[in-house]
């Protein structure tokens, strides 16, 4: 359940922003989004890893919280297009720095798997148990 009770202490601002882009899937939606107005669809196929219902339950959250907006068009078949409002336009900078700092904490795991995965040295199976 959200928590909706701010009146807390300094960090509090943390708290805020995670409550609103919580989760697996909240931050790569709007990371998708910075693209431009996507489709249901298309979002989809950008993420393979989700279920239909679960996109469609973070998107209505993310449109609940004024982050995005479902723009719907009278057609046959309906058409539904997905774009950041101008509130998640203000998250684009926050989207870009996680997506940085990802970035550079798996470089930096990649550069130490290849020692972990190393056999122990002989100095180190001569010591004493």
């Amino acid at each position: 359940m959200k928590r909706r009770n701010f009146a807390c202490a300094p960090g509090c601002s943390v708290e805020v922003t995670l409550d609103l882009i919580d989760g697996k899937w909240k931050g790569v939606i709007l990371y998708h989004l910075q693209d431009g107005r996507l489709r249901f669809g298309e979002l989809r196929r950008r993420m393979p890893g989700i279920t239909q219902r679960m996109l469609t339950k973070q998107l209505r959250a993310l449109e609940d919280d004024d982050l995005i907006t479902r723009e719907v068009f009278a057609e046959v078949p309906p058409r539904v297009e997905y774009a950041l409002s101008e509130t998640g336009e203000r998250l684009r900078p926050v989207i870009d720095a996680l997506r940085r700092w990802g970035e550079e904490h798996r470089a930096r795991q990649q550069q130490l798997a290849p020692r972990a995965a190393e056999p122990p040295s002989d100095a180190a199976e001569a010591q004493p148990a």
